[in-house]
């Protein structure tokens, strides 16, 4: 061990008379921790929110999607073309558009879309969300969103009146089946008919709007985009998922970002006890210094002793932190003590789920805070002459 780490740890958990550098030691550590902790915490739970709402994304959506501008005639060749391509496992077709649903009293609109129903079930979950009733197999039949049928008041076997975009025409239709995605916006718009009901719906025989493509791994997205692409040419839009809701997950990429902005002021404050702690050591150590120089240390030598200890400070305060954070996130996975109201988020408790980026970038910042906070101390007790050091003592 070099004599310039053994002496800072020696200055640091050593018994002196100044107690009161002591503490606020003890502080500057416990700012640290605390920051590092609240941060952990707070991007643990923002990235358990984005994974759910991803699970919840993908599973009621394709992964990928080909849409025409004036649809798809010649279904068959182009559904041989995408099942062909590698990592391809489900394509389904799909018709889509909105619609206006008719009440005595009111009409609201809402999104059409035909299901291919033995196709369907290889690209998405929505049968896996169906709570109550059947999926719709008769060209009346319809499913409908939990929100949707609880706002209308709807139970399977109910009727339910659309009036078509197109010509205004009213159709009544019977609600087979009502599905929760847990996506607010899906169970609260959505409605699902057969492909043959929704082309006679918007008027479009034969004709459909797009397909959904499910592949074997979700990573592959933009490789298989890019095969599709090529193989269907450029009078087809292949999209993926993520570009389907690009706005929102640009929305949840800068609230995560702006957490760790704010919360790392937390640090950043800890690192003002740093310098304090370090100033005041300087001062106390001041003969030390003058000693040290005398016998042949060097500025240089004596600066790392000083950055050694803001080192040591932001390192146990990492730990500790670290370790805080974990349990904290453990409890909240494992006892789920914070519950939050299902009928809006969802989700019975308060979702967490580590991502070990997010601990290196937080380790990485707060290691460097602590060292950018050393370096006036370190730079005051380098500058330090013997003579002067020593003068008084």
């Amino acid at each position: 061990m070099r004599y310039e780490l053994w002496l800072s740890l020696r200055y640091l958990l050593a018994r002196r008379r100044e107690r009161f550098v002591s503490v606020i030691a003890l502080l500057s550590i416990g700012g640290v921790a605390l920051g590092v902790m609240a941060l952990l915490v707070v991007l643990a739970v923002m990235s358990g929110f984005d994974y759910d709402l991803k699970e919840k994304l993908v599973g009621a959506n394709a992964h990928l999607t080909v849409e025409a501008e004036v649809g798809i005639q010649d279904l068959e060749p182009v559904m041989r073309t995408i099942a062909g391509t590698e990592h391809v496992v489900g394509v389904s077709p799909f018709v889509e558009g909105q619609a206006i649903v008719r009440m005595p009293d009111r009409a609201f609109g809402v999104l059409v879309r035909g299901f291919d129903v033995q196709r369907e079930i290889r690209v998405s979950k929505l049968q896996e969300y169906l709570v109550l009733g059947r999926w719709a197999e008769q060209e009346e039949d319809v499913i409908v969103g939990s929100e949707l049928a609880s706002f209308i008041g709807a139970a399977p076997g109910d009727a339910i009146q659309l009036i078509s975009p197109v010509d205004g025409e009213l159709y009544r239709l019977s609600i087979s089946g009502i599905f929760r995605s847990g996506m607010y916006e899906l169970d609260r718009n959505l409605i699902g008919l057969t492909i043959p009901m929704a082309q006679r719906f918007f008027r479009q025989p034969g004709l459909v709007n797009g397909l959904s493509v499910r592949l074997d791994a979700l990573e592959r997205v933009d490789e298989v985009k890019v095969l599709l692409a090529a193989k269907l040419g450029p009078s087809y839009l292949v999209r993926t998922w993520i570009e389907r809701n690009q706005i929102l997950f640009d929305a949840l990429k800068l609230e995560k970002m702006t957490m760790f902005v704010i919360l790392t002021l937390i640090v950043v404050v800890a690192a003002a006890n740093i310098v304090s702690t370090l100033i005041m050591m300087v001062i106390e150590k001041t003969r030390d210094i003058g000693i040290l120089k005398s016998i042949g240390a060097s500025s240089r030598s004596i600066g790392r002793i000083f950055t050694w200890q803001g080192l040591v400070i932001g390192a146990v305060g990492t730990g500790v932190g670290f370790t805080g954070a974990w349990m904290i996130i453990w409890l909240l996975d494992r006892y789920q003590f914070i519950r939050l109201p299902s009928t809006i988020y969802y989700l019975d408790h308060l979702p967490v789920r580590i991502q070990w980026s997010d601990w290196g970038f937080t380790a990485l910042a707060a290691i460097l805070i602590s060292l950018l906070a050393t370096v006036y101390p370190a730079r005051q007790a380098a500058r330090l002459a013997p003579v002067e050091a020593l003068r008084y003592e």
